[in-house]
């Protein structure tokens, strides 16, 4: 089995791991950000074998100039959508926050 048989690439910016809908860049962040161990990442998404986490970070050292590149595509994009969200949140996150300042307010 080639490494790449472990993955579906379904766009430059999409790349997850097959039979799954987590992106290599949950894995890549828990390894790389928070310092987790393949087998610590194992416990936290149980639904992903040993030998698949494996494969990505493989796949990632395979790979680390493009997959740096894939990484910081992916956290400017939820950059973008965390400020898009602030500027414009949901009506169900609207009235979440008019229910704690109503709260806020009831409290004293």
């Amino acid at each position: 089995m080639k490494l790449e048989d472990y993955f579906d690439f379904l766009a430059p910016n999409d790349i997850r791991l097959k039979g799954h809908r987590i992106g290599v860049e949950t894995i890549l962040f828990d390894y790389l950000e928070q310092g987790l161990s393949a087998e610590e990442i194992a416990l936290r998404y149980p639904t992903l074998s040993l030998e698949q986490i494996h494969a990505t970070l493989a796949y990632y050292w395979r790979h680390q100039a493009e997959m740096d590149a894939y990484l910081q595509a992916a956290r400017e994009h939820e950059e973008r959508m965390i400020r898009e969200q602030e500027r414009h949140p949901s009506p169900a996150v609207r009235r979440l926050y008019q229910l704690i300042q109503h709260h806020a307010a009831t409290a004293l």
